[in-house]
């Protein structure tokens, strides 16, 4: 018999961009990035509900919300089709342990699936181990071969003056 309390996953609604906010701050503090959030509630609420750029889903235990996820569709131009690019995932810490974050996975798996994408992918932090673990068991491969590049807003704005 299972003791554990119901799991469901939902997509967020645009009058919880504060949830969303807090998810993202408690993810960046566990990253230890926390200095690095500037997004506030009206400017995520835009994005997410007005100018549709990215999509959120939560995971609740019993009704109360212990988990998000962020995501967005890319491109691939070599297979033709868009992707699912995960940018956060994220359980709260005395929840871990229990599945969420795989059913959350596979919840995204699914809907990549049915939105015919041609593949999912994410980042994780090299000394996320326990992540790493569940991504390894999954069948998720690194791609070693390929590093991040970024250019941040004040570099962006640097590099477009240049001649």
């Amino acid at each position: 018999m299972n003791n554990q309390p119901p799991f469901t996953i939902r997509p967020a609604r645009p009058d919880e961009a504060g949830v969303i906010l807090d998810f993202i701050r408690r993810l960046a503090d566990y990253e230890q990035c926390s200095d690095e959030v500037v997004a506030d509630e009206a400017t995520l609420y835009h994005s997410l509900f007005v100018e549709r750029s990215a999509e959120v889903i939560f995971g609740e235990e019993d009704g109360e919300v212990v988990g998000f996820a962020l995501f967005f569709h890319n491109f691939s131009t070599f297979l033709g089709r868009k992707g699912l690019y995960l940018e956060d995932l994220f359980i709260l810490p005395e929840k871990r342990g229990r599945g969420y974050g795989k059913a959350m996975l596979k919840y995204l798996g699914e809907l990549a699936l049915e939105r015919h994408c041609g593949r999912m992918e994410w980042i994780c932090l090299d000394w996320n181990k326990s992540a790493l673990s569940v991504y390894r068991a999954i069948g998720a491969v690194p791609l070693d071969e390929w590093t991040v590049q970024r250019l941040t807003e004040p570099a962006l704005r640097e590099f477009v003056k240049t001649k």
